[in-house]
């Protein structure tokens, strides 16, 4: 009995002991994600979840594979605050050759605890832009100051070049990574992804918990892509597809309000129109343009409605084309349509409607060929002696008929006018 009783506390130590220095000698997960497009809130939600996901499974660290133009100031810096409150280091590499961290993701570059970049890349271009409207003098120079004080603010924390940040804001100075790294920008240059979570590993980064020491060097990669939702979010959210879905939605409302119970066409066009509205909610909309276009489409259907011969087209045309080039105000690239689809999708829907137009003209000047109105002009013979009543055979019917001056029975016959069930006609003159 005292032999089961050494084996049992000899393997309670075991496990009290060896056990946790094993887990401890566990390697870690470093959790990977990347974001290759303009910051929304979209690319904001994404990197939040993962944020949070990463201090949920205790991950090493978060790293951020980025190459943006820049994007939404409100975006950016929901996604600052997440780094700067995280328990998690957070590694913000711009990569691959050739990508650039330019604007908003300058700042946000800025915020990570470490902040690397491949070679042939670049940072910086971070001064602020007015969307929805132009700013005033005064308010043009509290905003940059606000955004200098920002981004010296970050550097700071971080232990980085503040001048060079300011410059970034005021003066829009951007820099290559070889660059970048002599002036202190940044944390370390690395051609690979595998190059430097082992150049980092055993680095000292100070979190919202405390500091903290990276073991990434034998760390797990595990790298997430984005889901369906995001994947569709970011798809429509792009400005040239989400200006191609609101001109598909206008045409699809107007076929269905011009031949009502198609039923297709006001599908599609509604379908279109709420994805490009979800749309215009991640991008920088100016009103006043998509009230014109909304305007634009009013008088579209109001052309349907009411015969104003052109009019209401050609005001609809006009407001097109002014919404289409106010809609989008942002001179951040990937945040606004591109003229190569703006002036094709104008241009196609002026045509589409002055060809409606057109031939609804057309239709109303030419001359009926049903009904009553369509026999005035007709030819037939007298059944018998109009005096000035009596029969005549016209379109294969026979009808009472009267005329201004005797016609003999057999004689051909004009039809002049329709009254009721009356023909007045006219004698034909070879």
């Amino acid at each position: 009995m005292k032999i089961f009783k050494y084996l049992f506390l000899a393997l309670l130590i075991s496990f009290v002991f060896i056990s946790p220095a094993r887990a401890a000698e566990a390697p870690g997960v470093v959790r990977v994600i990347t974001v290759a497009a303009a910051i929304t809130p979209i690319s904001a939600e994404f990197i939040l979840d993962n944020l949070a996901e990463a201090e949920k499974e205790k991950a090493v660290c978060l790293v951020i594979e980025l190459d943006t133009p820049g994007g939404l100031d409100e975006a950016m810096r929901d996604i600052v605050k997440a780094i700067l409150g995280s328990q998690v280091p957070v590694v913000v590499y711009v990569s691959p050759s050739g990508a650039r961290s330019a604007s908003a993701g300058a700042v946000i570059t800025m915020a990570a605890h470490i902040a690397a970049m491949a070679p042939g890349t670049n940072i910086g271009a971070a001064h602020p832009v007015s969307i929805g409207g132009k700013m005033d003098e005064a308010m043009v120079k509290k905003v940059e100051n606000d955004a200098a004080a920002y981004i010296r603010g970050l550097d700071a924390k971080r232990g980085r070049n503040q001048d060079w940040a300011e410059k970034a804001v005021r003066k829009s100075i951007s820099t290559q990574s070889e660059e970048a790294l002599k002036q202190n920008v940044i944390d370390l240059i690395s051609p690979s992804l595998t190059d430097l979570l082992t150049r980092i590993d055993g680095r000292k980064v100070e979190v919202s918990t405390g500091e903290v020491t990276l073991k990434t060097k034998e760390a797990r990669l595990e790298r997430v892509q984005m889901g369906m939702r995001h994947r569709i979010l970011t798809t429509i959210a792009n400005p040239n597809l989400a200006y191609i879905l609101m001109i598909i939605g206008m045409w699809g409302i107007f076929f269905e309000l011009s031949n009502p119970g198609s039923i297709v066409p006001g599908v599609i066009g509604g379908i279109s129109l709420l994805l490009a509205f979800v749309a215009f909610q991640t991008l920088p909309i100016n009103y006043a343009g998509l009230l014109l276009i909304v305007l634009a489409l009013v008088l579209f259907i109001a052309e349907v409605k009411i015969i104003s011969y052109g009019l209401l087209t050609v005001g609809g045309i006009i407001s097109m084309i002014l919404g289409s080039v106010m809609l989008f105000d942002s001179p951040v690239e990937g945040m606004h349509a591109s003229w190569k689809v703006i002036i094709p999708a104008v241009l196609a829907t002026a045509a589409f409607f002055v060809a409606a137009l057109t031939l609804a003209l057309r239709a109303q000047l030419r001359k009926p060929t049903t009904g009553q109105e369509g026999m005035i002009g007709m030819e037939g013979k007298a059944s018998s002696r109009l005096d000035p009543k009596g029969k005549v055979f016209v379109n294969g019917e026979l009808w009472d008929a009267e005329s201004s001056e005797p016609i003999e029975e057999g004689q051909p016959v004009k039809v002049e006018e329709v009254k009721g069930m009356m023909l007045r006609v006219s004698k034909v003159k070879r």
